[in-house]
C-alpha cells in the first residue's frame, strides 16, 4: 500500500496560525464534500498538535457546496447576480473602476482589504491601489482589530510587533495580567500556555467584565465596567508608586517621560478607581501585589481595552505599568498584544493600511517613499498621500468614494454602525468583491470574483508572535476559481500595467523582501526555504549575506528590546495619560452598557464558520447575555426574545441569563447578520490616534419583544 502524502500547512483562522497537515479525504470526509481532512502536526511549536473545532472543520469551507465556484455579475434588467465568465467579470471590474477614475479622479476609487490575506496578497493589493489605481483610499479590516495596541506599542517602544517574545515564554514568567481576552474561546490552543504558567507556580490575573471560561482559570478575576480599563491600569500604577514597588534603576536607565506618567497615575487613587470601575480596592491591592511579587511579569491585552475611543491611551497605561516595574526589555517580561486575525500582523506591515508602505514604513516619510518607489520602478512623488482609516473610508462611500474593491472582508457584518455601512455600500456607483463565499457584503456587489482558499494556494502569514510562516498548497482549486494574485495581475493588465504584478507567490515574496529591507518590519533575510526548515522565522530578519557571506545569515529575532528599545535613543517612552469616559455613557434612555465579542464556534463575521454544519449546530445564532438581577428587573426569561436598542439601531435576539456578567452590562457576539447583527448597535466613535472604533462599549436599553397576535 502506498504511503498517504500529507502537506504541512496552517489553520486559516486566527493569529495563532496553528500548524496542521492535510491529506486526501477519507470516504467519510468525501461524503461531506471535503476534498481533504486535517491531520495533527505535533512538531509545530505554537500549538503542538492541538486544534480547536474551527481548525479541525476548516476543510468544510473548501467544499463546492458552500463556496463560490464561478464569477457573478449583476444583471441590469433583473437586479440579480448571474453567472459570468472570468473575462466578462474582470472586464466589468476594470470598466467600473476606470469609469469612476475618469469621472471623479483616482481618490474616488477605494480599496478595502482583509487581515486574512497572505503577506503576498496584502502587499500586492497595496501596490495595486497606489500604482494602478493611484488612490490614497485604501485600508483594511485589521484597523478594527489591534490598531490601538499597534499605536501604543510604537509610541512606547518605537516598534510594533504583537508579541515581542514567543509564546513559549509565557509559561515561564511569574505573573500574567490578561486584559480583555477570552483565550478559551477565541484561541483555545493558546490556553495551554496559561495552564502551564499555573503548573509552573506562576499567577494569572484576568481583567474582563464577564466571568468567562478563561477568567475561571485565573487566580484573580477583576471585572471592571466596560470602558474603564484605563482607570484600572492607572489605579494599579498608583498603588505601585504608593507602596514603593517601582524599579527606579530601570526607569532611570531605560525610559523617559516617567514624571508625567507618574503624575497621571497619582491622580487616580484607589477609592476613585473603585467608583469608576466597580473593582473593590482590596482586589486592586491584591492584583498589584501579585504582579509585583513575581520576579518577572507580562501584560497581554486583546480587543477589550483596545476597541475603545481611548484604546491607544488605555494600552499605553498598561505599558506604563510594565515599564514602572521593570517588566519590559528583559527576559520573560513585557507587554504584548494578542493579535486576532490570521494575518492581522503581516497585513498591517506591508501596505494595506492607509498610512503605511511595505516593511512597516510610513507613507509620509520621504525616505520610505524613495525606497519603495525604487523597488517598484516609479518616482516617489507618484505615490499618493495617506488616506482615510477603515471606518472613515466606509463612511465616505457614495460620497467622495464612488467605487470600491473589497478583498477578504465582510464589513456589512463586522463594521461598527453596520446598518449605516450597508447603506453606504448600496449607494456606490460600483462595488466589486473578491471572496471565497457569498458573504453579506458580496451579495451587494455588482461583480463577485471567486478566489482560492488557504489549502489551494501557497503564501506566507505572520502570526501573533511575529513568526513568518508558510501555508502550502495541498489541493488544486476547483475550475472557475482563481487566486487573488491572478485577479490583481489581470486587472492591472486591463488598466494598463502589463508588468509588475506577478502571480507566483514566491516571486511576490522576493519582491516584498526587497521592499521591506531596512524597514522596521524587515523580511529581507527570510525565504520560503528558511521558513520550511525553521518552523517559521521571526522578523526583523535583515539579509546579511551580501556583506557577511553565508555565515552571516541573520537568525531572526524571537525576542525584541532586550538590549535597547527601537526608539532613536533606545529608551522606552512612558505615556502621559489620564482616564476619560467612553464616547457614549449610559443615561436614563439607554441605561445599560453593551459589550461585544466572540464565541468558540465562530470566527469574525462568521462568513465561513456559519457555513460549517458542525459549528453552526454548536452556535446557531446570536443572543444577549444578561445578569439575573437585570433579567428580573426587566421581566425577561431565559430564551425570551429581547430587543437590544442603541442610538444607531435595534437587534432582536434570545436572552441568555447568567451570573457570569456584571448586572449593569450585557454581551452580544458579533458573528451574525440579520436581526441579530450586534454591530447594528455599536458606536463608530474613533480613537484619535489609532482610528479604532469603540466596539467594546456603547449605551443600550433592553425591551421585551412580545409575540405578535
Amino acid at each position: 500500500m502506498s504511503e498517504v502524502v500529507t502537506t504541512p500547512t496552517h489553520c486559516p483562522y486566527c493569529a495563532l496560525q496553528c500548524g496542521m497537515s492535510l491529506r486526501p479525504a477519507t470516504t467519510t470526509a468525501e461524503a461531506d464534500g471535503w476534498p481533504v481532512e486535517v491531520v495533527d502536526r505535533t512538531d509545530f511549536p505554537v500549538n503542538r498538535g492541538a486544534l480547536c473545532g474551527k481548525g479541525r472543520t476548516a476543510p468544510a469551507v473548501l467544499s463546492s457546496r458552500v463556496r463560490l465556484t464561478e464569477p457573478l455579475v449583476r444583471c441590469p434588467d433583473t437586479g440579480a447576480l448571474r453567472p459570468a465568465t472570468w473575462e466578462e467579470a474582470l472586464a466589468a471590474v476594470a470598466d467600473g473602476l476606470r469609469r469612476t477614475r475618469a469621472a471623479h479622479g483616482p481618490d474616488a476609487v477605494g480599496v478595502f482589504g482583509g487581515g486574512g490575506l497572505t503577506n503576498e496578497k496584502a502587499y500586492t493589493l497595496g501596490k495595486f491601489a497606489r500604482l494602478v489605481l493611484g488612490t490614497s483610499q485604501i485600508d483594511y479590516n485589521g484597523r478594527f482589530c489591534m490598531s490601538s495596541a499597534a499605536a501604543a506599542h510604537t509610541r512606547a517602544f518605537g516598534l510594533d510587533r504583537g508579541l515581542p517574545f514567543p509564546l513559549e515564554d509565557v509559561p515561564r514568567t511569574g505573573c500574567v495580567i490578561l486584559v480583555g481576552s477570552n483565550l478559551a474561546e477565541t484561541m483555545p490552543p493558546a490556553l495551554r500556555y496559561l495552564t502551564e504558567l499555573k503548573e509552573n507556580g506562576g499567577k494569572l490575573i484576568v481583567v474582563d467584565p464577564r466571568r468567562t471560561r478563561t477568567a475561571e482559570q485565573a487566580d484573580l478575576h477583576l471585572a471592571p465596567r466596560p470602558g474603564t480599563d484605563l482607570a484600572l491600569a492607572l489605579g494599579l500604577l498608583h498603588l505601585v508608586v504608593a507602596e514603593g514597588r517601582t524599579d527606579e534603576a530601570f526607569i532611570r536607565d531605560r525610559t523617559q517621560g516617567w514624571e508625567a506618567a507618574r503624575a497621571g497615575a497619582m491622580a487616580h487613587w484607589p477609592e476613585l478607581v473603585e467608583r469608576i470601575t466597580g473593582v473593590p480596592v482590596p482586589l486592586l491591592r491584591d492584583a498589584m501585589r501579585m504582579f509585583c511579587d513575581a520576579e518577572n511579569g507580562m501584560v497581554l491585552t486583546a480587543r477589550g481595552p483596545e476597541q475603545q475611543s481611548k484604546g491607544t491611551d488605555t494600552v499605553g497605561a498598561w505599558i506604563n505599568l510594565c515599564l514602572a516595574t521593570g517588566r519590559a526589555g528583559r527576559p520573560l517580561s513585557g507587554y504584548g498584544c494578542l493579535t486576532g486575525q490570521g494575518n492581522g500582523q503581516g497585513g498591517r506591515e506591508h501596505g494595506q493600511k492607509a498610512d503605511q508602505l511595505p516593511g512597516y514604513r510610513k507613507l509620509d516619510d520621504p525616505a520610505a517613499r524613495e525606497h519603495v518607489a525604487r523597488v517598484w520602478g516609479v518616482e516617489p512623488e507618484s505615490l499618493p498621500a495617506p488616506g482615510r482609516s477603515a471606518y472613515e473610508l466606509l463612511d465616505a462611500l457614495g460620497g467622495d468614494v464612488r467605487s470600491l474593491l473589497v478583498m477578504a472582508s465582510n464589513p456589512v457584518v463586522s463594521a461598527p454602525r453596520a446598518a449605516h455601512v450597508e447603506e453606504r455600500l448600496r449607494s456606490l456607483d460600483f462595488l466589486a468583491v473578491a471572496d471565497v463565499v457569498l458573504s453579506e457584503t458580496a451579495a451587494l456587489a455588482d461583480v463577485v470574483l471567486p478566489v482560492t482558499q488557504w489549502a489551494e494556494e501557497t503564501g506566507t502569514m505572520t502570526n501573533l508572535e511575529g513568526r513568518v510562516l508558510l501555508r502550502q498548497r495541498a489541493i488544486t482549486p476547483p475550475p472557475g476559481v482563481r487566486s487573488d494574485l491572478d485577479v490583481l495581475h489581470a486587472l492591472a493588465g486591463l488598466l494598463g500595467w502589463e508588468k509588475g504584478f506577478p502571480t507566483d507567490p514566491e516571486e511576490v515574496f522576493d519582491e516584498l523582501r526587497r521592499a521591506s529591507a531596512g524597514g522596521p518590519a524587515d523580511y529581507s533575510g527570510i525565504s520560503y526555504r528558511r521558513i520550511r526548515e525553521e518552523d517559521g522565522v521571526f522578523w526583523p530578519c535583515p539579509d546579511l549575506t551580501g556583506s557577511a557571506g553565508p555565515e552571516g545569515v541573520h537568525p531572526g529575532t524571537p525576542r525584541l528590546f532586550l538590549d535597547r528599545f527601537a526608539t532613536p535613543d533606545g529608551r522606552a517612552r512612558f505615556a502621559a495619560v489620564v482616564h476619560r469616559e467612553a464616547a457614549e455613557e449610559t443615561d436614563e434612555a439607554y441605561p445599560i452598557v453593551l459589550t461585544t465579542g466572540r464565541v468558540v464556534a465562530h470566527y469574525q463575521s462568521g462568513a465561513q464558520t456559519r457555513r460549517v454544519d458542525e459549528l453552526n449546530a454548536a452556535a446557531p445564532g446570536s443572543f444577549v447575555e444578561l445578569h439575573p438581577r437585570l433579567a428580573e428587573r426587566l421581566g425577561v426569561a431565559e430564551g425570551e426574545r429581547v430587543a437590544v436598542v442603541s442610538r444607531r439601531g435595534r437587534s432582536v435576539v434570545p436572552a441568555r441569563i447568567t451570573a457570569a456578567i456584571r448586572p449593569d452590562t450585557v454581551f452580544m457576539p458579533f458573528h451574525w447578520a440579520g436581526e441579530g447583527r450586534a454591530n447594528t448597535l455599536t458606536n463608530p466613535a474613533l480613537d484619535p490616534v489609532s482610528r479604532m472604533p469603540e466596539f467594546k462599549v456603547c449605551a443600550v436599553r433592553l425591551e421585551r419583544e412580545r409575540p405578535s397576535a
